[in-house]
């Protein structure tokens, strides 16, 4: 899936964008890997720096976590406040 990017914007906030919303819309669901640097880079057109930055700004937004030599995982996210002030 090839990702139409606006050269305008910062290329690097639409990448991780994209990969959130497929964590929202449960594509990666929690636990699962999302794509390495290299996999990014080949299916968005992007250098690998660009791709690392936006990982990194998804482990820092809590989105996700890297374990060291297995790649990046969807992490737990907290769960939402309940409603449960009555009335």
């Amino acid at each position: 899936m090839s990702a139409e990017l606006d050269r305008t914007r910062p290329v690097w906030r639409q990448v991780a964008a994209a990969i959130a919303t497929r964590i929202a819309d449960g594509d990666y669901p929690v636990g699962a890997r999302v794509p390495s640097v290299v996999e990014l880079s080949a299916e968005f057109g992007i250098a690998a720096s660009t791709a690392q930055k936006a990982l990194a700004h998804l482990k820092a937004e809590g989105l996700i976590r890297a374990e060291v030599g297995l790649g990046s995982f969807v992490a737990e996210q907290p769960a939402k406040p309940s409603e449960e002030a009555g009335a």
